[in-house]
């Protein structure tokens, strides 16, 4: 079972930027996709942005494109979350994601299986 820790989260204003990394342990991730959901309080969980085991694919939600940017490095086990341009609306609890896969293709929205504990990202006006 992997286990995910993510780090980088703090108080900003708009236009700053973050990055956000998520350390892996207990499993290599290179056969795992990766992803970055948020939560702002009062709602539901929402996807960001994933990538594929080899990074090669990756996908956003349409609200971040442009200006958040997923990356890997399976050599040491990580996932970033590069954020540029923050906006209010950004504010969330962060987590990041695994989930197994047999194939380097497109990845998931939805249906990840390993979770972090998450980091608060709040970006003020």
């Amino acid at each position: 079972q992997v286990q995910l820790v993510e780090s980088g989260g703090g108080l900003v204003q708009a236009g700053d930027s973050l990055r956000l990394s998520c350390a892996a342990s207990k499993r290599a991730i290179s056969t795992y996709n990766m992803g970055w959901f948020r939560q702002a309080p009062g709602t539901e969980r929402e996807f960001v942005a994933a990538i594929s085991p080899s990074g090669g694919k990756t996908a956003y939600r349409d609200s971040v494109k442009g200006r958040l940017t997923i990356t890997r490095d399976n050599a040491k086990n990580t996932v970033n979350l590069q954020m540029n341009s923050l906006k209010p609306e950004d504010t969330a609890v962060y987590y990041c994601a695994a989930s197994w896969t047999s194939r380097d293709s497109d990845p998931p929205r939805r249906g990840y299986a390993y979770w972090g504990q998450g980091t608060q990202v709040t970006v003020s006006s």
